[in-house]
């Protein structure tokens, strides 16, 4: 008896609940392109090299193209449409815009999300390959622009921004840490929209 190859899946996307059949074979990357019309997520290279794909699973981020849509199921996914509140940019794209953190442009949904995740790690106090003292008890490590390359090493710019877009990471990571918004908006820099444990727990740079 052949195994069926399809399902109907409940993707939690963006604080929203999406139902809908798929192949066992697609990845999340084609099902948020489409079938769900959410293209802010783009493919690159296909091979999870480019990280121009980059998404966030449970507030941790991911290549969406080595990411089977059927493994996404029950996990909250947040893409590029969902970090903004309303009118108001989320900060890490505010930073990209002001400091010019991108010039075409295919590459920066994935370099915002990674970007949150970048902030998320470090503030959780995990190291990088360029980070001197991995000791438990060491103090926190500051993210230079050397552990910003290091960590943002996964998503590739064609066009060459690197620089700005290691400012860009900074000027978030400094806004994070700054005073909490009053409005308390966006002062929490993780991406579940339905604030589960794993993005409330993971503040950005304290």
């Amino acid at each position: 008896m052949a195994l069926p190859t399809s399902s109907v899946i409940t993707l939690k996307i963006n604080g929203e609940n999406y139902t809908l059949p798929v192949d066992h074979r697609t990845t999340l990357l084609d099902a948020l392109r489409e079938r769900l019309g959410l293209t802010g997520s783009k493919k690159g290279c296909d091979q999870g090299q480019c990280g121009a794909c980059t998404v966030l699973l449970d507030g941790r981020r991911s290549v969406a193209c080595l990411q089977l849509a059927v493994a996404a199921e029950g996990r909250v996914i947040t893409t590029i449409e969902g970090l903004a509140d309303g009118e108001r940019l989320h900060p890490v794209q505010q930073a990209f815009l002001e400091l010019d953190g991108f010039q075409c442009g295919y590459c920066t949904p994935g370099q915002i999300c990674s970007v949150i995740g970048v902030i998320q790690e470090h503030a959780a106090g995990w190291p990088s390959a360029v980070t001197d003292d991995v000791r438990p008890d060491a103090a926190a490590v500051p993210l230079t622009a050397e552990e910003i390359r290091e960590r943002m090493s996964g998503n590739l710019c064609r066009c060459g921004a690197y620089v700005s877009i290691i400012e860009a990471v900074a000027r978030a990571a400094g806004a994070a840490a700054g005073p909490a918004d009053p409005s308390g908006t966006h002062a929490d820099l993780g991406a579940s929209a339905d604030g589960s444990p794993e993005s409330s727990a993971k503040r950005a740079v304290t």
